[in-house]
């Protein structure tokens, strides 16, 4: 694992563009993360896709996680998120999420994981939570994990209420790539922004490999890249 400090957001998603593009080409396979983290990364896609310079047309790609029921039109679900952040812009050739509606969870689960066997991901883009979660993979998860229902977290809910009218509107429960999906890929490629993700950067880059802090898993990754602010690398020694 390898980590770069950046003076601003801005400047540390144009260089994790920069490491993107370098790992990919034009019929690669993406792992997509959401949340406020990646959206700077997205713009610069974005720009870098109208200005000609890459074409996303035959590029596929999985997202980690979809809120349990809310529909795909919902503002706040996540298949909403990545057409406004990115798919309306530049559309994959295929693009897979989960199902926040799926009637039953079993089989929505093992319905992901056969469509995750179907491309094999190079990059896979993370956030990390102020828990230490990757995806919706919370404290305690198996690092051999794969597609599961997970039961937020408090903490998460409370992270994620910003996005919601009222707390009492964020779903407690959401379906998540798992872990040992996410170990596959060939690179991951990991961001964090800001003093509230100072303490879960330390422990993923400094602390032991344990279950209780899920990030700290990407220890045993053999290309690992961590894209960070001064703010979120104010605790590494």
């Amino acid at each position: 694992m390898k980590y770069l400090v950046f003076d601003s957001k801005k400047e540390a998603s144009k260089e994790a563009y920069k490491i993107l593009k370098s790992l990919i080409d034009e019929n690669s396979t993406l792992g997509l993360a959401t949340g406020s983290t990646p959206t700077a990364l997205y713009e610069e896609m974005i720009a870098d896709h109208k200005a000609g310079n890459f074409s996303y047309k035959n590029v596929k790609s999985y997202n980690l996680d979809e809120y349990v029921g809310l529909k795909p039109e919902d503002e706040q679900s996540y298949a909403y998120f990545m057409k406004e952040h990115l798919f309306n812009a530049k559309p994959f050739a295929k693009s897979f999420l989960p199902n926040g509606m799926a009637e039953d969870a079993d089989q929505e689960c093992e319905r992901y994981d056969k469509l995750l066997e179907e491309y094999h991901v190079g990059l896979q883009l993370l956030g990390i939570g102020r828990n230490g979660h990757i995806g919706f993979n919370e404290p305690g998860s198996s690092f051999d994990g794969k597609t599961h229902k997970v039961a937020l977290t408090q903490s998460t809910i409370n992270a994620n209420s910003r996005f919601f009218d009222n707390e009492e509107d964020v779903p407690k429960y959401a379906y998540s790539m798992g872990i040992g999906t996410i170990m596959k890929s060939d690179t991951i490629l990991l961001e964090a922004f800001g003093k509230n993700k100072a303490e879960a950067v330390k422990a993923m880059i400094e602390g032991p490999v344990t279950p209780e802090v899920p990030a700290s898993v990407l220890q045993n990754h053999p290309d690992v890249v961590v894209i960070i602010d001064e703010e979120a690398a104010s605790l590494l020694k």
